[in-house]
């Protein structure tokens, strides 16, 4: 009388049953790559700073007294354009994040890099803005303790004229443009699916 015997794996259906992954592996994958964006974001942040610092006019300043200076031409619109181009630098610089992220993050783990995104972008409007206007202050309180009078001085961009009524929504410009991309493409890919499904699959019976 003869026996099978059967092998070492159970038999899957149809052989449609992939073998899952590990739950640890995956989470750590996720998190490692919503660290590496969030990283990534600050360090994209400070160099817009950076270029913000060096493309955006700076208004002339001369110095009336001791520590004081005032603007030499009041209608100057160089604190409105130094404005714009940081609203510019945050889509450019958002763009390249959101696009970023999600080739080599948030398509292959789901929500935890697009968090990161989110956080990341944010840091990287601020860190564009210390970079270009605090750092740039600094500099300039320190050349005006120390320049007489007549003394013309050349200040850094300051965004909104350092205002709170502009500064929330110009840095928005970088989560905006950030989250934008990975949420278009998304949409998109599901939009795709659904127009064309994959083909059914045909069971393969046991011989």
């Amino acid at each position: 009388m003869s026996k099978t015997s059967e092998g070492p794996s159970a038999y899957s259906y149809g052989g449609l049953m992939a073998a899952p992954q590990p739950a640890r592996a995956a989470g750590g994958g996720a998190f490692l790559s919503a660290g590496a964006a969030l990283l990534g974001s600050v360090v994209l942040g400070l160099a817009g700073g950076l270029i913000w610092s060096a493309v955006a006019p700076q208004p002339v300043y001369v110095v009336v007294s001791r520590g004081s200076a005032d603007v030499v031409n009041p209608e100057t619109s160089a604190f409105i354009t130094a404005d714009l181009w940081y609203c510019l630098i945050g889509i450019i610089g958002g763009l390249i994040i959101g696009i970023a992220s999600y080739r080599l993050a948030i398509r292959r783990y789901g929500p935890v890099p697009m968090v990161a995104v989110l956080g990341g972008s944010v840091l990287a409007g601020l860190a564009a803005r210390w970079v270009g206007q605090d750092l740039g202050l600094a500099q300039f309180n320190s050349k005006l303790a120390v320049s007489h009078v007549g003394a013309l001085l050349h200040a850094p961009p300051v965004l909104g004229a350092n205002g709170p009524g502009i500064l929330w929504p110009a840095v928005a410009f970088w989560p905006l443009a950030a989250c934008a991309v990975p949420a278009g493409l998304l949409l998109f890919a599901s939009w795709r699916d659904r127009q064309n499904p994959p083909p059914a699959s045909v069971p393969q019976w046991p011989t």
